[in-house]
């Protein structure tokens, strides 16, 4: 497999900027709380917390959620789930939650995420921030907020690196080579393809 540096620690921390500027600018001094969704979601969600602190000039709750058992796969994962906990030590109720992820890929995380935060409350309103979109949504799912938007195959794999998780920030990007050539295939009325 092919791997790509899409983002440098100075481009995450580029693109962590310009989310703040723009949520900032979007939220016009409402009540905000930034949830970051297990794993990298967390620390990215403290991050853009410390950046909207300094420009809305007061803080920004932050709480951490655990989608684990909202998954819709469990059956194709074969293994007990690993639960690292929610905590949201704020009321949810009428205010404004900002949901953090890292890569928004097929929507089910953000699917099992809005289910998970059901159970908290009920906010006035939720909004999605990702740091990188790769499109190949299987569910009607947008992001209000992307760092970045990146145009993939769905075979690749993109994966966020953070320090806080993996002792180091990069996005990377892993293709599958495409196959030049390959063989046709007969299909059962013995035409070829």
């Amino acid at each position: 497999m092919k791997r790509k540096e899409i983002l440098d620690a100075q481009g995450i921390e580029r693109c962590l900027e310009r989310l703040a500027q723009e949520i900032a600018e979007r939220q016009n001094g409402a009540a905000l709380a930034l949830i970051g969704i297990h794993r990298r979601g967390v620390p990215l969600a403290r991050r853009l917390a410390a950046k909207l602190r300094k420009l809305l000039k007061h803080e920004v709750p932050v709480g951490a959620l655990d989608i684990n058992l909202y998954r819709d796969d469990f059956s194709q994962a074969g293994t007990a789930p690993v639960l690292r906990g929610t905590h949201v030590e704020f009321p949810i109720e009428g205010r404004i939650l900002l949901l953090v992820d890292d890569v928004l890929f097929t929507g089910r995380t953000i699917r099992a995420a809005l289910d998970a935060l059901v159970d908290l409350g009920r906010p006035a309103r939720v909004q999605l921030a990702v740091l990188c979109d790769r499109g190949h949504r299987e569910l009607p799912i947008q992001a209000d907020y992307v760092g970045l938007s990146l145009n993939t195959r769905r075979e690749d794999h993109v994966e966020l690196r953070l320090a806080e998780t993996d002792g180091e920030d990069s996005l990377l990007l892993e293709g599958v080579p495409e196959t030049k050539g390959a063989p046709k295939t007969k299909s059962p009325a013995g035409r070829r393809k």
